[in-house]
């Protein structure tokens, strides 16, 4: 069984770097564009034209280890972009906690490939607008290659003890979000590492989005959604799996159980009855699972701002 990662970014993934030789030209912005490649390197050199014009300070593409020779040819072509290769298997999570970790700017703007083939609709006024509102993130529209609205507003809730996640595509008064859609979004870069980045040793990429940002709002911080933003997919957008596994076992222990008692957090132990009930794994596994967690939630108790129970109770005030 894995540890709970402690630190940010505590697995270390094997990779490469190509690029990233020479600086942006034009910068306007304290922002770096991270993209994550999804669509196997196609139309790679209209996504980086795209991007340099738009005055990033740095561009980073993010890919899993494939189709390496036509990423080769596009670091020779604009070597201002760092074009960084995992050679292990990872998650989009994985591959942003990479990305923010050789970041240098103190804002990131999370993006996939299929959102740039395009014309981007992002410049500097709108970054020093999204700057100056000091959030942790900040979540665009997004519309999809058919051109309707796609559903980015997240409402935690939780019936008869199960947890569940409401979908909508009305955007809220409160623009409030649990999370953001595909990642998609703009990071204040250092608040992202001081929540912990993604956690590798939640397998499943759908239940390692929600653990981390159900703990950035337990932890006291906000996702918005901003209309400023808006961007188009020029495919399909994948579906999630969002099966009830192991991995959302790990995100029950961390987000749901932990109790929150005057200035701190806290599992129980009382609560392991209930989790082992829930836990389709053997009762030895599930002992193992339990004291992890308690281990994680102990060190880390005076981060919590709140707890589940509290955050789904009062969610959009």
């Amino acid at each position: 069984m894995n540890t709970i990662p402690t630190i940010f970014n505590q697995r270390q993934i094997n990779y490469t770097v190509l690029g990233g030789t020479e600086p942006i030209s034009k910068v306007s912005m304290p922002v770096t564009c991270l993209v994550i490649n999804r669509s196997g390197g196609l139309y790679l050199s209209i996504i980086i034209d795209n991007l340099l014009q738009k005055g990033f300070e740095n561009i980073i593409f993010m890919s899993p280890n494939t189709n390496r020779n036509s990423l080769d040819e596009m670091s020779r072509q604009y070597p201002q972009v760092r074009i960084q290769i995992a050679l292990d298997d990872v998650t989009p999570g994985d591959l942003i906690n990479m990305g923010m970790s050789v970041s240098t700017t103190p804002y990131v703007l999370v993006l996939y490939d299929d959102l740039c083939t395009d014309s981007v609709s992002f410049n500097s006024t709108i970054a020093k607008k999204l700057i100056e509102q000091q959030k942790f993130c900040l979540c665009p529209k997004l519309i999809s290659a058919s051109h309707q609205i796609v559903p980015i507003c997240f409402t935690p809730l939780v019936e008869k003890s199960v947890f569940d996640v409401e979908t909508s595509s009305n955007i809220p008064e409160n623009h409030y979000t649990l999370y953001a859609a595909d990642w998609v979004g703009f990071y204040n870069r250092e608040l992202f590492m001081q929540l912990g980045g993604a956690d590798y040793t939640i397998e499943s990429p759908y239940w390692q989005k929600i653990d981390f940002f159900f703990r950035a709002w337990l932890w006291g911080e906000k996702v918005s959604i901003d209309s400023l933003m808006c961007f188009s997919y020029s495919g399909d957008l994948p579906e999630e799996n969002r099966t009830i596994d192991y991995s959302y076992l790990r995100f029950y222990l961390k987000n749901l159980l932990p109790v929150f008692k005057n200035d701190h957090a806290e599992i129980p132990l009382f609560s392991f009855f209930a989790f082992n009930l829930r836990a389709s794994c053997s009762l030895k596994d599930s002992i193992a699972l339990f004291k992890e967690a308690r281990r994680w939630v102990n060190e880390n108790k005076y981060l919590f701002k709140s707890d589940a129970s509290s955050l789904v109770q009062n969610w959009g005030k």
